[in-house]
Parts: structure tokens; sequence; C-alpha cells
């Protein structure tokens, strides 16, 4: 049973859009669009947005925390997070420093999700071997877990910097930087962040998300275990809505496959077919439709799931800005009040 008050938001990773010309925008304008569709979604009551990092073409977005600190000085209540840092291949004194003045800039509403990148373009680009790949997560995330104490710490690194009695600054007001860990499907990633006291967000992009049912009963007796603090899990997923359901499943066919057959070509994907995606989509985890389709398989998920949080990936292909900008209105108006009505009635 998902917890009374679930966390509705939405995540996107920057892809570069049309205009209303049917044109590819320029990098600068996609940027300038994402700041544009979180002022909306705050203005609307969405509960958080979150910006991937990302360094491929397709993407707009590989400095989530600088267009976070854009939005968040024409905001006022959403929630500003990353999704995901790329903690692997950045420098975890740096990455807090970021963040930590994010929330001071926002107000307190920056969130931090680690991340050991399912997209690997930033380890070869920033000098990082990728045989080293889960080392260097093991070794930054405990290094970031210290970094949140706020005080001087000692610390010998192998692949970080050694230091004696560090001090960090800028301090959080608060005393506390918000920090998730984002999970793919590995086992040992929600052990590690069940150890570190992490709450975790699942990427669910494919399949019934049933099958992420163990994930989440692994994290609680991790937790147990490890006698750290349990926190509702949350999930991430593909989708798009419209005003009807044609318009709704022919735009996201066209660029959710246009997205993925990209991604595909690196990671050995075959192209999607149309039978995948009706699949995905009325029993997977693509949500797409109207409103109300799409609040129905939401409240669904988070049921079946118990998690206390749901971020909807809107944006993946060329769509245009049009279709982004009406997707999220109707996804603050008509969905959200409609998955927490659905969900109080359980």
């Amino acid at each position: 049973m998902a917890p009374e008050k679930v966390i509705l938001g939405l995540d996107t990773f920057g892809d570069v859009p049309k205009n209303s010309d049917g044109q590819l925008m320029t990098y600068a304008q996609a940027l300038r669009q994402v700041v544009k569709e979180a002022v909306l979604a705050d203005k609307l009551g969405v509960d958080v947005i979150t910006l991937g990092e990302h360094h491929r073409e397709e993407f707009a977005i590989s400095s989530p925390e600088t267009v976070l600190a854009a939005i968040a000085t024409q905001t006022k209540q959403i929630t500003l997070g990353s999704g995901v840092t790329v903690l692997s291949s950045d420098d975890p004194v740096r990455v807090f420093e970021r963040f930590s003045t994010l929330d001071a800039v926002s107000n307190g509403r920056a969130q931090i999700i680690l991340g050991r990148g399912s997209f690997t373009e930033s380890f070869p680009l920033f000098g990082y071997d990728l045989g080293d790949y889960d080392a260097l997560f093991e070794e930054k995330i405990a290094m970031f877990s210290k970094l949140l104490e706020e005080k001087p710490f000692d610390w010998q690194g192998e692949f970080t910097q050694s230091l004696k009695q560090a001090d960090v600054f800028p301090k959080t007001e608060s005393g506390h930087l918000d920090t998730w860990v984002g999970v793919g499907g590995s086992p040992e990633s929600i052990v590690r962040a069940a150890h570190f006291g992490f709450p975790v967000i699942l990427a669910i992009i494919g399949g019934d998300p049933i099958r992420f049912k163990p994930y989440v009963e692994l994290y609680e007796r991790a937790a147990k275990q490890f006698d750290m603090p349990t926190h509702p899990l949350g999930m991430h997923s593909h989708g798009f809505i419209a005003d009807t359901q044609e318009a709704a499943v022919e735009m996201a066919w066209k660029n959710i496959k246009l997205a993925f057959d990209k991604i595909g070509v690196t990671r050995g994907w075959a192209p999607m077919s149309r039978e995948h995606f009706e699949h995905e989509i009325q029993s997977g985890s693509m949500y797409v439709g109207t409103p109300e389709v799409v609040a129905q398989r939401m409240a669904k998920a988070i049921k079946t799931l118990g998690v206390g949080r749901f971020d909807l990936v809107y944006g993946a292909g060329e769509q245009p800005a049009a279709a982004r900008e009406r997707m999220i209105e109707l996804y603050a108006t008509e969905v959200i009040p409609r998955v927490r009505e659905l969900l109080a009635e359980d």
C-alpha cells in the first residue's frame, strides 16, 4: 500500500524539442524551454521536477544544477532535483558544493539523486576508466555520505582525493541536503543505498512494474539489517498525455521510439516495434493517453509497488514544445488530482 502522501513529479532529460515551425530548437532554446516548463509546473502545483545529466547530442542538459538554479529564481514551491547526477564521473566535494549552493538560492528546495550512470559518455569525457565503473561509485557514494554530515572529516581515497579534517562550504541552512539514489534494477545498488540510509528511485523503463516488487522488499530487509531508517521508495517511468487517446499514442509512438532507438544503437537494443510499444502503454511501463488513462495506470503502479513517489518522464524524442507544455498542464490539473483521488479510495 502506498503512503498517505505520495509525491507526484516530473522528470526530463532535456531532449531537444521542435518549435512551432517544426524545426529543432538550438541547445540554448531547449534549455530555456525547460526553465519555462518548470515555471509552469511550479505554478500548477507539481511537487518536484528533476533534470537528468547527459552528455549526448540529443539532450541539452549536461549540468542539471545550473539549470535548476535558473529555475529557482523563477519558482516558489517546486522541489528542484537532479535525475540523476552521475557521481561516478564527478568529484563528490564539488557535487556537494554545487547542490548546497542550489539549496541556498532556492530556499531549501534542492534535491540530489545520485546514480552510477546508465549512459557512459561522461567516463571517457572526464578521464575515467569504465573498468572502474563499480569501484568508482562505491568509493564516491561513501565519501558523499561523509560530506552530508557537514562537519570536518578525514578521508583516504583511491579514486578520490585524500583529505585531512576537510571542511566543505557552503553549509545548508537546515543541515540536511535531500539525497536519493537512482537504481535501474541492480540488487547490489538497492543494498548499497540501504546501507547508507538513502531513499531510492527505481528507474522503470520497460515491462510490468510488478517485477520491481522484490527490490522494494529487498530494500526494507537490507535497511533493517543495517539498522538504518527505511524510506518509501520512488519510481520514474516514461509517458505522454494529450487531450485524446489517439493524439497521445501517436505522438508518443513517434517520439519515444525515436529516443529509444537512438539509445539502442549503443545499448544493443533492437528497434522498438509497434507491438512492443502497444504492450508497454497497455500493461508495461509507459504511461500514455488521456489524463484518466494515465491516472488509472499510475495509481495502479503506485499501489502495486507501495511506492511513495512517482516521477513521470516527459519530453522524450523531438516532441514539439507546445505539446510538452500541454502535457504538463494536463498532468498538473487533471492527472495529479485524479491519482490522489484513486489512492484515497483504497
